[in-house]
């Protein structure tokens, strides 16, 4: 009942403080996070008074809801790379999609090392390192959110998404060595296995799992008929691929050997999204419904997201200070790293411009890469976990802001006014 509770909260505050975002111009997903801050653990929840707000434990108790609804934003991701969209862009956001995550993590690396050396008592080696692989992680939840709530639509848009995708195999990549080479310095060994291996495997087989499930779930939809059935099918794929992605995870995880075996959810779910929208004749129907059956499961992602914030960390000034460096550097990385690279693959003039904007939120991939990194000893482990956590905070709140902006100045969002639910156009107040 209290987690009923929980739920039926963070809905309703984050629903209420949406309309207060609406009136300034804000996106929904700025809301709920706001809404989750308010509610969470360090403000309303501190009082410890059951139905007013989330106290210390709730989000944590939340992570289903936060696991389920990443899925199903990862699969609604793979939906975007339809055959005829991969032919028209395909080359485009593979090359920029792997060049800004490189130059976001060359940026962080070098400005952090330097900090290091100035002051390596308080700030070693190895987190310098391990963040600059976080700084590659883009959020496909914030960005994905905006571009449905104005109905985004053009160049830029279309390459965003797979770039996002993109954004997270390599993310993987460039975490797991970082995070190789930082347990090597700090035990005195380079583990191959673990620096290029498993990332590697990890990616393959995520694909591989993902790729399977596509093809059986487009095999058994055929079986039925009514939309609503058909809609609970591809819920239980979801719901499927997150699970076996979860308990590669849980405990010491899966074994062979030596070598750790573990499927990523955002790739497996991405892959399952991909086959199924290029197999399934009535896959853009099932995605239209599967939309609106969602929209309350990614509010509650984005609430408990919020709830889930330390927001103890600004009385720190040495971690403000690291994360102020941290998200210039990355801010430049993302903007410099895909405009250079959309040029290079002469892409079109807006998506040089605004692309790298439309990159900057960051958070569960994030996240997921700090709680990791937690196991780094020497207090490394606990400085990436603060930064990350500082810097998801930062960008959560101003990044889907500028999503909105870099595609309202691309053009994508219509200024004039937007398509209700019902389908007439909302024109534009001119008090």
């Amino acid at each position: 009942m209290q987690i009923l509770l929980a739920l039926a909260i963070a809905l309703l505050v984050g629903l209420a403080l949406s309309r207060l975002a609406k009136l300034v111009k804000l996106p929904a997903v700025t809301a709920y996070l706001v809404a989750g801050i308010l509610i969470g653990p360090f403000c309303l929840g501190r009082l410890g008074i059951d139905g007013l707000g989330f106290i210390a434990g709730v989000p944590e108790s939340l992570d289903v809801v936060s696991n389920a609804a990443l899925g199903f934003i990862a699969f609604s991701i793979g939906n975007e790379f339809r055959l005829s969209q991969i032919k028209k862009i395909g080359k485009q956001a593979t090359v920029i999609g792997i060049f800004q995550a490189v130059v976001a993590t060359l940026l962080v690396d070098a400005a952090l090392i330097v900090v290091h050396l100035i002051i390596p008592d308080k700030f070693p080696l190895e987190a310098a390192i391990v963040l600059g692989a976080v700084a590659s992680a883009t959020a496909p939840a914030a960005t994905l959110m905006v571009v449905r709530q104005y109905k985004a639509k053009g160049p830029v848009t279309d390459t965003l998404l797979p770039v996002v995708a993109i954004d997270d195999a390599v993310g993987l990549i460039l975490f797991a060595v970082s995070f190789g080479i930082a347990g090597a310095l700090q035990n005195g060994q380079i583990n191959l296995i673990t620096v290029l291996v498993e990332p590697l495997l990890e990616i393959v087989l995520s694909l591989s799992l993902g790729a399977v499930l596509g093809f059986i779930i487009t095999f058994v939809e055929r079986f039925f008929h009514s939309r609503s059935k058909r809609l609970s099918v591809s819920v239980a794929f979801v719901f499927l691929a997150v699970a076996i992605s979860t308990l590669s995870k849980a405990g010491e995880g899966w074994h062979i050997g030596s070598v750790h075996v573990g499927f990523s959810s955002l790739l497996t779910c991405m892959m399952l999204g991909t086959v199924f929208c290029n197999t399934c004749d009535f896959s853009e129907e099932l995605m239209d419904r599967l939309d609106r059956w969602t929209a309350p499961l990614f509010i509650l992602f984005f609430v408990i997201s919020g709830a889930k914030l330390d927001m103890t960390i600004f009385a720190n000034p040495f971690m403000v200070l690291i994360g102020v460096i941290y998200i210039i550097f990355r801010s430049a990385g993302k903007y410099f790293g895909a405009g250079m690279s959309a040029r290079f693959v002469k892409a079109e003039p807006n998506v040089r411009k605004y692309l790298g904007i439309t990159l900057l939120p960051q958070a569960g991939v994030a996240l997921g890469m700090a709680m990791i990194a937690k196991d780094l000893p020497g207090g490394a482990g606990d400085i990436v976990a603060n930064v990350t956590l500082f810097s998801v905070l930062i960008y959560e709140l101003v990044g889907p802001f500028l999503t909105k902006f870099a595609l309202q100045k691309a053009g994508e969002i219509n200024p004039e006014g937007k398509v209700s639910n019902r389908g007439k156009r909302e024109e534009p107040s001119h008090r």
